[in-house]
């Protein structure tokens, strides 16, 4: 069964709203892009459309957070972590505010509208940021325990969704919790790490290669100690991740191991590029080899 992360937002929210009155959902004109309609129907008071002026939305969700109130500012992932760093930077993590980004159809997830609405850069962004936690979930289900949890904790958070329609393989009853991984399938021979909807070829792929599998659903803070342990028994490393090889995910395990750890690690992602426009989603995945026989072709290589 696939499922996009998007649906599961919207309906979430719709959830997340019943239960907490102090939250707000913001976007910068792309409400249906995110399936927020539900949630302005039925919370109108609490639903903010500020236009095409992503910027602003980020000031606004400032003071909102700043006044006690849980804002989720939303917008497609290249839009909300590009356009608006510096606003992210000076008004949400400088004053620690509880703000919410939520960045939608991240990587190639939007292949029918090309490079400039495709972001393969918003995971290094976000984490470059002092005190931002950064979410990438691997599947519907995930978003939706993700989102409650964010609601939970304070401080500035990115949560990381997919435009496509995706599998949904995690159970709905696993526990989720922010700054843990997940050990997915136990392995000899090699640690796949993998985040968002790629953790589904990971574990295609493991079954190839004897491939312990993580899902590294937060990117930051990482889980030092799950990647460690896991490491420790394998002595190999893969990563995989719809974003640049260049301070994504990957890097961010690579950052890690290279200080305590060493071992041979092959980074798999998004190269040098920008994104492309394709008549379909799964076309890129394959152009760019983000899939299970690549992570296979890495391990024999």
């Amino acid at each position: 069964m696939n499922k996009s992360m998007r649906d599961a937002f919207g309906e979430v929210m719709v959830e997340l709203g019943k239960l907490n009155s102090k939250v707000i959902a913001l976007t910068a004109d792309l409400g249906s892009s995110i399936r927020l309609n539900d949630f302005a129907e039925k919370f109108p008071d609490r639903f903010i459309n500020v236009g095409v002026a992503e910027a602003n939305m980020i000031g606004l969700g400032a003071g909102l957070a700043l006044e006690s109130f849980v804002p989720f500012c939303t917008s497609f992932a290249v839009f909300v972590s590009g356009r608006c760093f510096d606003q992210i930077r000076v008004s949400v993590c400088q004053n620690k505010a509880n703000v919410k980004l939520v960045g939608s159809h991240y990587g190639f997830t939007n292949a029918g509208d090309g490079a400039s609405a495709q972001s393969v850069e918003d995971i290094a962004l976000m984490r470059s940021l002092p005190g931002m936690t950064v979410i990438c979930p691997a599947d519907a289900n995930e978003v939706k325990k993700a989102v409650f949890k964010m609601a939970e904790m304070p401080g500035p958070m990115y949560l990381r969704l997919s435009r496509a329609e995706t599998p949904l393989f995690t159970p709905k009853n696993a526990e989720f919790a922010i700054g843990k991984a997940q050990v997915l399938k136990t392995g000899k021979k090699v640690t796949v790490i993998a985040c968002g909807s790629l953790v589904y070829a990971a574990l295609q792929a493991a079954e190839k290669v004897n491939g312990e599998v993580i899902n590294l659903s937060t990117v930051k803070p990482l889980d030092k100690e799950t990647i460690l342990a896991s490491v420790k028994k394998t002595g190999r490393v893969i990563t995989i991740e719809e974003h640049s090889v260049f301070g994504g995910m990957g890097s961010a395990v690579a950052e890690f191991l290279g200080q305590e750890y060493p071992v041979p690690i092959k980074i798999i992602g998004i190269p040098d590029v920008f994104g492309e426009s394709a008549r379909s989603y799964e076309q890129l995945l394959d152009k760019y080899g983000l899939n299970a026989e690549n992570i296979i072709k890495a391990f024999k290589g």
